[in-house]
């Protein structure tokens, strides 16, 4: 079998599966127009969405697609193909992602920001520290990687609810409830963490109407996608004080413009799309799995239904 790497790291991808499945033929390369003519001669392609999409456009397809983010946006674009099989990256990026939301709702709780400014001051902060058990969070969505997000913040005694596409019964939430419910869900939590992937159903979600059924001590942190907060509304309920703080990983345009409001918004940290990076080594043990299913003709882990979109 010939796999075509399009990846900005195709040389780590490329030792890394020709260590785990050598007998794979890999084509690969950092130049454009050599992936291009690479791409023709391989049924199955690995790497990022946003360059694999570019080959798309120019008329290649293969008959399976893996990509390497959780997230597949540019590969559902008008007018490009859908007639072939597409996996995301599931199963890899739970960990991280938990490590990230920990690391926010921690430094929250013990206003690591504001001591830091109180050092700065020279002025000994000795406000007592507040704790994560008892605080209700809310998960929204479900899906793969914000179930392991809510197992890994189980032992520290929070309540977990979480919204879905529908509801349904999913441990350890005590609740999983439609998006429907979303702002009665808001409500009530301390912390809401968006998980949700890009689909019109998940636009402008959080606008002005829903930022007010915040409760006002609550911090909010989107490590989902862009697309579903509205900017202006976010930045004008943190000066109303309709919730506590926003910590945004993701933006609608990235690198974020110069003059867009967050930079300077008050409460609001900005972390660069870092949540939870891919790591090659886990990405390829997932794509050698996928390999030998895709083999024997069986299902794929983190196969792509397009008309869900996810």
């Amino acid at each position: 079998m010939r796999v075509l790497i399009a990846e900005q790291d195709h040389a780590t991808y490329a030792r890394l599966l020709g260590e785990a499945a050598p007998e794979l033929e890999i084509l690969t390369s950092g130049d454009s127009a050599e992936l291009a003519r690479q791409a023709p001669q391989c049924q199955v392609w690995l790497g990022q969405p946003d360059l694999l999409a570019s080959l798309l456009r120019q008329g290649h397809q293969p008959a399976w697609m893996q990509s390497t983010w959780a997230g597949i946006t540019p590969l559902l674009a008008e007018g490009l193909p859908r007639d072939y099989r597409l996996t995301r990256a599931v199963g890899i990026f739970g960990q991280v992602m938990a490590e990230y939301m920990l690391t926010y709702m921690l430094g929250h709780e013990r206003e690591v920001l504001s001591r830091l400014v109180s050092q700065v001051e020279r002025r000994w902060d000795d406000r007592p520290g507040r704790t994560l058990e008892g605080r209700k969070v809310l998960i929204v969505g479900t899906g793969d990687i914000g179930q392991c997000v809510a197992e890994f913040l189980q032992p520290f005694g929070v309540t977990l609810y979480g919204i879905a596409s529908t509801a349904r019964e999913q441990a350890p939430f005590v609740e999983v409830a439609g998006l429907a419910e979303l702002p009665r869900m808001v409500g009530q939590a301390d912390y809401v963490l968006n998980l949700l992937p890009d689909t019109p159903a998940t636009h402008d979600l959080y606008d002005a109407a829903l930022f007010k059924c915040f409760q006002p001590s609550a911090l909010f942190i989107n490590a989902g996608r862009g697309v579903a907060v509205v900017d202006a509304d976010l930045v004008e309920a943190l000066k109303e004080g309709h919730l506590a703080g926003a910590v945004i990983d993701v933006c609608r345009q990235e690198p974020l413009p110069q003059r867009h409001p967050f930079w300077t918004a008050w409460g609001l940290l900005l972390t660069g799309h870092s949540s939870a990076p891919t790591s090659p080594a886990a990405m390829v043990r997932l794509f050698v799995e996928n390999v030998r299913e895709y083999q024997a003709g069986q299902g794929l882990r983190g196969e792509v239904d397009f008309a869900r979109g996810y």
